[in-house]
């Protein structure tokens, strides 16, 4: 693809005022080829030839010899360059050689085993008669459900499965584990935070259950590229891993661009909206027949980045704007599965998708991919990236800068996110907000004994005496077992979140339900007046009924969405670890957390205009979480007293921008994190910073923050003293999510707190 020429045609255009501020080439690779020690089987290689495959890349050799030698291997090299390979021919070569052998193969999404299964059916042609491999998820008909368990070479599953329909019911899977060769997770950097931590906990009880069927599989898993590929793989599942992450295959290169939405005020605070930029790019991409995937990170901005560009499309070519569709998690399975094939067929030019596409779902050739606001992690941007040019052609990337500190950061400093190495994937198994009720799980499917404190770490034990206390559990014999009101606790884990709570989104009069949300994030995103969007069609939600778990909404056609207002308030409870940066103690520890959405505003479309502003009465929501907090050096305290500048407007400030800037050190979202700043906070008599954990329990970030605290508080710096603004903008200080509508900020405090705090004196 000439991404010259179509990079000109959109510098041509007349909204076009200068937003492309870096290009950077990406050179092109050649494949480097390898052998595995041990040859493959005979049939297999001469089955590949006839596929077009006559070689291995080097780092599929690498990875069949760890197999080979028995160790266990977490492959992480870059997207489309055949991760997959490194276990299909391995599960093949056991099934040509040992009579019974299984695999077990999960994936992130259905729609990745679906794909999986069409690729495995056509290597398993190796095989006589083919190769019995089955998908086995809540979409699986019951006749076919028993043909998995009595009689699947290879089953394909989620852990959402594994965990509710497998593990729970694995007495009827014995003569499947008793084989049970490989076990496969690919896809395994989408496994960190809660979800990860919780699939960490099912990858202990699926070990437990190989272990009882006499089974001890190799594991292999397939990952991005991340920071600590081993030590991931190690934490999720217990073993020890080898990292196989030199890429050996061809890459075709990519012009990727860094995009700034211009700005549109004299004081230089506000730029053009994102999703205004997204939607320019996207819709000129389309009319110039690029095919493209266009990134959001909500499910509410990919379905406006899709309303907008299909009504700017409308205005000149009614058929363009049919060539493009909205994607994203909560649509109906079979809804899904038709824009995937449209897309691969050629049908649709453009899809709006949240990072449900950014898994390795086949969908075919792509020239372009258009990012609305950098992911969060440089691992997503480049998995985002990598969507685009996976037939070995030259293709494109666009990463379009949302106005909040780290997107303007990485603005200003391209050098940051091509030269900075990929992020720590994060998880915490030992959460007991997690490991709890996986070990009712546990115990449910075997009797938990003393014999499983190495799986599930020695959190274990009070655990086990806080589910008896509960009557949860009862022990005989230093055997615990569930007690008899216990019937099916998997139903009661939502190993996607911290909560099991499931809100249906359902439709006025008719009553149907259009799609489920999260409990988590229901006060937030479905509170009576916000405007939820389902596939490109705005609804105002009237009511929450919190006892009923329903949100009713109905058609909506003003022209404006929602955001939240939420309060927080965080106490002490446990200070674990503290140390002195240059003089100043900073903490981590567990705190209480209490937050309440209080209102919610409503912005115009596509001009991100204030419309106005509504209080609401929510329920407050409280848990226990991790943070880390810092004092103020008494030096700060007395430059801004001098200079009468505001000190809590200061702190504030600090907080916010220290906020965005976390995401950047540690592999997690802004909506992660969030954080409390006061002149005197009640269990110290001091001024604070909080940053804290948004998940109950905890999953490593504050940790991370507390680690790199140096290196944070300068990058925040940095990014105050870089930003054009005078008083504050959204690029370094101001919140969209602030309850408190961003005051009191004072920039100029802030930047004298951090100076202070890196021990630097003077103007910046």
């Amino acid at each position: 693809m000439n991404t010259e020429a179509i990079l000109e045609r959109i510098q041509a255009q007349p909204w076009y005022h200068g937003q492309i501020v870096h290009r950077q080439a990406i050179p092109s690779r050649e494949a480097r080829y390898g052998q595995p020690r041990r040859p493959l089987h005979a049939a297999l290689a001469q089955y590949m030839a006839t596929l077009g495959m006559p070689a291995l890349y080097s780092h599929q050799a690498e990875a069949m010899d760890a197999l080979d030698e028995g160790r266990n291997v977490i492959v992480a090299t870059a997207t489309a360059s055949g991760k997959s390979m490194c276990y299909h021919a391995p599960v093949l070569e056991s099934l040509l050689t040992e009579r019974g052998a299984r695999a077990l193969y999960i994936f992130p999404t259905k729609a990745l085993a679906q794909d999986q299964l069409r690729k495995l059916q056509e290597l398993g042609g190796v095989l006589p008669g083919g190769i019995r491999a089955v998908t086995y998820d809540g979409d699986t008909p019951g006749e076919e459900r028993a043909m998995a368990r009595r009689s699947a070479q290879v089953v394909l599953t989620n852990p959402d499965m594994l965990h509710l329909g497998i593990l729970p019911n694995h007495r009827a899977w014995r003569q499947f584990f008793s084989k049970l060769r490989y076990v496969v997770f690919d896809e395994a950097h989408v496994y960190r935070g809660v979800f990860g931590s919780h699939v960490a906990n099912v990858i202990r009880r699926l070990r437990r259950i190989c272990a009882l069927a006499g089974a001890s599989p190799r594991f292999v898993l397939c990952s991005a590229t991340i920071a600590n590929p081993q030590e991931h793989a190690e934490q999720l599942t217990g073993l020890p891993f080898e990292a196989v992450t030199e890429d050996g295959s061809p890459f075709g290169g990519k012009d990727f661009v860094l995009w700034n939405p211009p700005l549109i005020d004299e004081a230089k605070t506000n730029r053009r909206s994102p999703n205004s930029e997204a939607t320019l790019a996207f819709a000129e991409l389309v009319r110039q027949e690029v095919r493209t995937i266009a990134f959001s990170r909500t499910r509410k901005l990919a379905e406006l980045v899709y309303m907008y560009t299909r009504d700017r499309l409308r205005e000149e070519d009614v058929s363009l704007a049919g060539r493009i569709k909205p994607y994203r998690a909560g649509y109906l399975a079979e809804d899904r599965r038709a824009i995937e094939r449209g897309l691969f067929n050629g049908e649709l030019t453009g899809v709006s998708a949240t990072s449900a596409l950014e898994l390795g779902i086949d969908v075919g050739d792509l020239d372009a991919t258009v990012l609305n606001g950098y992911p969060g992690t440089i691992a997503s941007a480049w998995q985002q990236a990598g969507r685009s040019g996976r037939r070995g052609e030259r293709s494109l990337s666009v990463m379009i800068a949302a106005s909040n500190p780290l997107d303007q950061y990485l603005m200003r400093h391209p050098e940051a996110f091509f030269g900075k190495a990929q992020e720590h994937a994060l998880i915490s198994p030992s959460n007991p907000h997690i490991l709890k009720p996986h070990l009712l799980c546990a115990a449910y499917e075997w009797p938990l004994t003393r014999l499983d404190l190495p799986l599930f770490s020695e959190e274990m034990t009070p655990l086990l005496a806080e589910l008896a206390d509960a009557g949860l559990l009862h022990e005989n014999r230093e055997r615990w077992f569930p007690t008899t009101g216990v019937t099916y606790p998997a139903e009661e884990v939502n190993i996607r979140s911290t909560t099991a709570d499931v809100f249906q989104i359902v439709e006025e009069g008719s009553g149907t339900l259009l799609e489920t949300i999260d409990g988590a994030v229901a006060y937030s995103q479905a509170h009576p007046g916000a405007v939820y969007l389902h596939q490109g069609e705005p609804y105002l939600i009237t009511a929450l009924d919190l006892e009923a778990r329903v949100a009713w909404a109905r058609r909506h056609g003003e022209p404006y969405y929602t955001v939240d207002k939420t309060t927080t308030d965080i106490r002490i409870v446990q200070e674990s670890s503290h140390k002195f940066m240059r003089g100043t103690k900073v903490s981590l520890g567990k705190v209480q957390l209490s937050t309440q959405v209080v209102g919610f505003r409503r912005k115009r479309q596509f001009t991100e205009e204030m419309l106005g502003e509504e209080p609401l009465d929510l329920p407050v929501q409280s848990y226990e979480t991790v943070a880390l907090w810092w004092d103020i050096p008494e030096e700060a305290l007395e430059e801004m007293e001098r200079r009468k500048l505001d000190v809590a407007g200061g702190l504030h400030a600090a907080e916010h921008a220290a906020i965005g800037m976390l995401p950047f050190f540690a592999m997690c979202d802004r909506g992660d994190i969030g954080g409390v700043s006061t002149p005197l906070h009640p269990d110290t008599g001091k001024p604070q910073v909080f940053i804290y954990d948004g998940h109950p329990g905890g999953i490593g970030i504050a940790e991370k923050g507390y680690d790199v605290i140096e290196w944070l508080w300068d990058a925040t710096l940095k990014t105050l003293g870089e930003c054009e603004c005078s008083e504050g903008c959204p690029s370094c200080v101001q919140s969209p999510k602030c309850g408190n509508n961003n005051e009191p900020l004072d920039k100029e405090a802030a930047a004298v707190l951090l100076r202070s705090l890196l021990g630097r004196r003077g103007a910046a």
